[in-house]
């Protein structure tokens, strides 16, 4: 098969869409298949290019990636974590993504079988319908969280009134239009498939986040060679974690005398709400920016239990965060801040413990019986085998593999 891929976030930049796709890439690959990409000069999570990248990627440059795709690169819109900004550039690079399609297959550079569209941004969507539509080929529209639901419980659109929630309205119709007209739409979770079958949307496959299991072999198991409790949050952070309760809940763990050793590690649009909620409580968290790769096993194997988080919203009933994989491959105990899909994964790995979202005193109370029975944060290979049998990466290629074939044979 000769695919194009439309993405508005790709390597070199660091995250779970990126992850994902570069392990994809590889096994679509290696079963000889040719793979496309148009994405945007790297600018994730800033909203700026690195110094390091400019010179090596600007707009118009194509390069071969780590796992043989050919990348084409558009340009961007700088912008601040404001929603209005990163909408602005999502919309900004849809279109140039078109335009860099049509000119490719105008040059004869260009002839793809199929075209997948993912999503973030949902403008993406946009931009792979008209390329399908302009090429005659079938689009594979992937939806990688519950769009376009989770318009509405954006912070700011949730209660909107007015022309915001005529706008918001027009957003959910839309995108639930592009996920009808496309040939098949993939999701990562089985919850948010039966959501999309009934609106109406035919072909919906389920295609999981994943996980690359032998990188995490080497992190050995929880150690209790000491008397305080280590939880860890490590990832993006942002507004639908809700990590404001981690920290309040380390604020009322040392309110109570407990020794509560809380980390967050990352970066993302709501680390200064964060940092300034963490000083205004007297520090009770170690807060700490981005880190490079070859850190993260360092704060894993210094963790007790890791925090997967999201907050009550009902779209989130229907995600399983990429990052619990993760969590469940370290061998590490989760404690889970979440409902739906997700928390029964918990529940039937037996990876951890599962936390209503939204109750400080459910952390505190979890600490408290972590900290009374240590045995409760021991290896959990419960987590480790789930991954080995559902999320490894070779798996889910081999899946995807098949889906393509079939949306190519139904020429939609």
């Amino acid at each position: 098969m000769q695919i194009l891929l439309l993405t508005h976030y790709f390597e070199p930049e660091n995250g779970a869409p990126q992850r994902r796709w570069s392990a994809l890439i590889e096994g679509l690959v290696a079963q000889g298949h040719s793979v496309r990409v148009i994405a945007p000069v790297p600018h994730y999570p800033t909203g700026r290019s690195p110094a390091q990248l400019r010179p090596h990627l600007r707009p118009g440059a194509t390069s071969v990636g780590v796992h043989g795709a050919s990348v084409l690169r558009v340009s961007f819109l700088r912008h601040n974590s404001s929603i209005v900004s990163r909408t602005v550039d999502h919309v900004w690079v849809a279109w140039q993504s078109v335009r860099a399609a049509i000119r490719l297959v105008e040059a004869g550079l260009l002839s793809p079988d199929v075209v997948i569209a993912t999503a973030p941004g949902l403008p993406t969507l946009a931009a792979g319908r008209a390329v399908a539509r302009r090429l005659g080929i079938p689009l594979v529209a992937e939806m990688r969280d519950a769009w376009p639901d989770l318009v509405s419980h954006t912070p700011g659109l949730t209660e909107a009134r007015g022309l915001v929630a005529r706008v918001k309205r027009s957003v959910h119709e839309a995108v639930t239009g592009l996920q009808r007209g496309a040939a098949t739409v993939v999701t990562t979770t089985e919850s948010f498939a039966r959501v999309l079958r009934s609106r109406g949307v035919d072909s919906v496959h389920v295609i999981r986040n994943g996980t690359l299991l032998e990188r995490y072999a080497s992190i050995p198991a929880t150690v209790h060679d000491h008397d305080e409790l280590r939880v860890l949050y490590m990832g993006t952070i942002g507004r639908s974690q809700g990590l404001e309760l981690l920290i309040r809940a380390a604020a009322r763990a040392r309110g109570r005398g407990l020794p509560v050793d809380v980390r967050i590690v990352g970066y993302g649009a709501d680390f200064k709400h964060l940092s300034e909620l963490n000083v205004s409580l007297g520090s009770p968290v170690d807060l700490r920016g981005k880190v490079d790769a070859d850190e993260v096993f360092d704060h894993y194997v210094w963790a007790d239990t890791t925090v997967v988080s999201l907050r009550a919203w009902e779209p989130f009933e229907w995600t399983v965060p990429s990052k619990l994989y993760e969590l469940m491959a370290t061998g590490k105990h989760v404690s889970a801040m979440v409902a739906g899909e997700a928390a029964d994964l918990v529940h039937a790995s037996g990876c951890g413990d599962v936390l209503a979202p939204g109750s400080v005193e459910a952390i505190v109370a979890l600490w408290e019986r972590l900290l009374a029975d240590r045995q409760m944060v021991s290896s959990r290979k419960g987590g480790r085998a789930w991954v080995a049998a559902n999320v490894d990466y070779d798996i889910l290629a081999e899946r995807y593999e098949r889906v393509l074939e079939d949306a190519i044979r139904s020429g939609r």
